[in-house]
C-alpha cells in the first residue's frame, strides 16, 4: 500500500497546518521571569491589582510541583516557551474589514467569518497572545449581554465584577499550570447575561495559535445570571511545528440560580501541543450547567472540566469525545463536586484511539454529606481501532452520605470484525466502514453540537481514520 494511505502525518490537515510567517510579530523572549511578567503587565495595561496577581502567581508556579500522576510533559521546557505574541499590526476591532489581511485570511479560511452571518450572536477571534476581533449583534447588546475581550472589560462599568470573580473557581494555588495562567494570562472574553435574559442564538470564541515555539493563556469569564439562558461556543486550532507549543487557559463559568448554560468545545490543537487547559463552572440553586466536549488534537493533554453543584436541585451534564491517533496521549475526563441536596450529575462519554495513540478517562465525582437525595450517573465507553493503542478508564467517587443514587459503567473494546466485513460487503471500503464505525460510536457527543461543529467533527473522524489499515 502507498505509503501516503499508512501514517496520519501524511493526511492532508490543510484546513487547520496552514500557518503565517510571524517574522514581522512582536515577541517577548524565551522564558518566564518576574521581568517577562512586569512586561507583560504593562503590554497589557493591568490595573495595579492584576499586576500584583501576575506577580503573586509566578511565585506560586515556581514552588508547586509539575504534575506526575498523568502522561508525560518531560518535553515541555518553560525556558523555551515564548509566553507572548503580538500579530503583526493587530489591534481589536468591531469590524470584520479592519482586521489585518493576513489575520483575516486565517480566519476566513477556519469560516469564523461564515459562522457569524449564518447565525451567531457574537463573535470573539483571537491570534496568538492578542484578540483581534470582537463583536456583538445591536439585538443581543440591547437586551443588556455584555460581551467583550476582558482586557478591556477590566476598565469598563463590569471591572468590579470581573475582579469579584477573576480567578476565584479556579486559583493560582490549584496547579502548577493554573499559576502559571495567573502569572501570564493574555486575551480571553467576558460575557454576562442578565437576570431573566435568554439570548436566543449561541456566542462563539475560536482562538488561533500560529506562532511556533509559543503558548497561549486566554482567561474566559462568563456570568449567567439569575433565571438567564446562554450557549456558548469555543473552538481551538493551531498549525503543526516540530517544537512545543502550550495551551494553558482557563475558564470560569457562574451559573445564576435558575440559570442554564451550555458550553461546547471543540479542540482540534496540533499534535505537538501540550494542552492543560482548566475549565470551571459553579452553579446555583436550580442552575444547570451543560459541557458538550470534542477532544482531537495535541500531542499531551489534560483536561477536566469540572462542575461545583453549590445549589440546591442544581445540576451538571457533561457529554464528550476523545480522539487519540498516533503520538497522542490525552488524558481527559470530568470532575463534579455536589454539595447541596437534590442535586444530579450525568457524565457520559466517548474514546477512540488509533496507531497506537493513547485515551485515558479520567472521572471524580464527591457527593457531601450534604448533598442529601443527589444522584450521580457515569458512563464511558472507549473504543480501540487496532491492537497497539491503548485505553485507560480511572474513575474516582468519594460519596459521604448514604442518602445518595450513584452509579458508573465502563466499556472498553475494539471495532467489531463482522461489522467491517457486513459494510465491506455493502460496497464499502474497509477505510469508510471503519470510518462509519466510529463516527456512529461518537454520535451521542455530535448530536449534541451546533451543526457546523458536528460537521467539522465527523469530518476530523474521517480524516483521522485515512491510513488506519496496513
Amino acid at each position: 500500500m502507498a505509503k501516503d494511505k499508512t501514517i496520519v502525518e501524511d493526511v492532508n490537515r490543510s484546513m487547520y497546518d496552514f500557518r503565517n510567517e510571524d517574522k514581522d510579530a512582536y515577541r517577548f523572549e524565551e522564558g518566564l521571569t518576574h521581568d517577562i511578567v512586569e512586561q507583560l503587565s504593562k503590554e497589557k495595561n493591568d490595573p495595579e491589582w492584576m499586576r500584583e496577581f501576575r506577580h503573586k502567581s509566578l511565585d506560586l508556579f515556581n514552588e508547586i510541583q509539575m504534575p506526575d500522576w498523568g502522561p508525560s510533559i518531560d518535553g515541555l521546557d518553560m525556558d523555551n516557551i515564548v509566553t507572548y505574541v503580538r500579530p503583526k499590526d493587530s489591534k481589536m476591532s468591531a469590524t470584520w474589514e479592519e482586521v489585518p489581511d493576513e489575520i483575516k485570511d486565517t480566519f476566513e479560511r477556519l469560516g469564523i467569518p461564515q459562522a457569524e452571518r449564518e447565525g451567531l450572536a457574537g463573535v470573539g477571534a483571537q491570534y496568538d497572545s492578542e484578540l483581534v476581533y470582537h463583536n456583538v449583534k445591536k439585538e443581543v447588546a440591547d437586551q443588556g449581554v455584555v460581551y467583550s475581550d476582558l482586557e478591556s472589560a477590566l476598565w469598563g462599568e463590569h471591572a468590579d465584577l470581573i475582579k469579584d470573580h477573576f480567578m476565584k473557581l479556579i486559583t493560582p494555588n490549584d496547579h502548577k499550570f493554573a499559576a502559571l495562567h495567573g502569572a501570564v494570562w493574555s486575551g480571553g472574553s467576558f460575557v454576562y447575561v442578565p437576570p431573566g435574559v435568554t439570548v436566543e442564538i449561541p456566542l462563539q470564541s475560536y482562538f488561533r495559535l500560529n506562532a511556533p515555539g509559543a503558548g497561549q493563556f486566554e482567561h474566559t469569564l462568563i456570568i449567567v445570571d439569575k433565571g438567564a439562558n446562554l450557549h456558548f461556543i469555543e473552538g481551538c486550532s493551531a498549525p503543526k511545528y516540530n517544537i512545543a507549543n502550550l495551551h494553558a487557559g482557563a475558564v470560569e463559568l457562574f451559573v445564576g440560580e435558575g440559570a442554564k448554560l451550555r458550553y461546547s468545545t471543540i479542540e482540534n490543537w496540533s499534535k505537538n501541543m501540550y494542552n492543560l487547559n482548566t475549565k470551571r463552572a459553579k452553579v446555583e440553586k436550580d442552575g444547570r450547567i451543560e459541557w458538550v466536549s470534542g477532544s482531537f488534537g495535541s500531542h499531551v493533554s489534560y483536561l477536566y472540566p469540572e462542575s461545583r453543584l453549590v445549589g440546591e436541585n442544581s445540576t451538571s451534564e457533561f457529554t464528550g469525545v476523545t480522539f487519540a491517533g498516533k503520538g497522542q496521549n490525552l488524558d481527559t475526563g470530568c470532575k463534579v463536586f455536589q454539595s447541596a441536596p437534590n442535586t444530579s450529575s450525568f457524565i457520559n462519554t466517548r474514546s477512540i484511539s488509533k496507531d497506537g495513540g493513547i485515551s485515558t478517562f479520567r472521572s471524580s465525582v464527591v457527593i457531601t454529606a450534604n448533598a442529601k437525595n443527589s444522584k450521580s450517573a457515569v458512563n464511558c465507553e472507549s473504543l480501540m481501532v487496532d491492537d497497539i493503542s491503548r485505553s485507560d478508564t480511572i474513575p474516582a467517587m468519594d460519596i459521604r452520605t448514604p442518602y445518595a443514587d450513584v452509579g458508573h459503567e465502563a466499556k472498553i473494546g475494539r471495532i467489531s470484525d463482522d461489522a467491517v466485513f457486513y459494510l465491506m460487503s455493502r460496497g464499502l471500503s474497509e477505510e469508510e466502514a471503519k470510518a462509519l464505525i466510529v463516527s456512529g460510536f461518537a454520535d451521542n457527543v455530535s448530536k449534541e453540537l451546533p451543526l457546523e461543529y458536528a460537521v467539522e467533527m465527523n469530518n476530523l473522524i474521517r480524516l483521522e481514520m485515512k491510513g488506519s489499515i496496513g
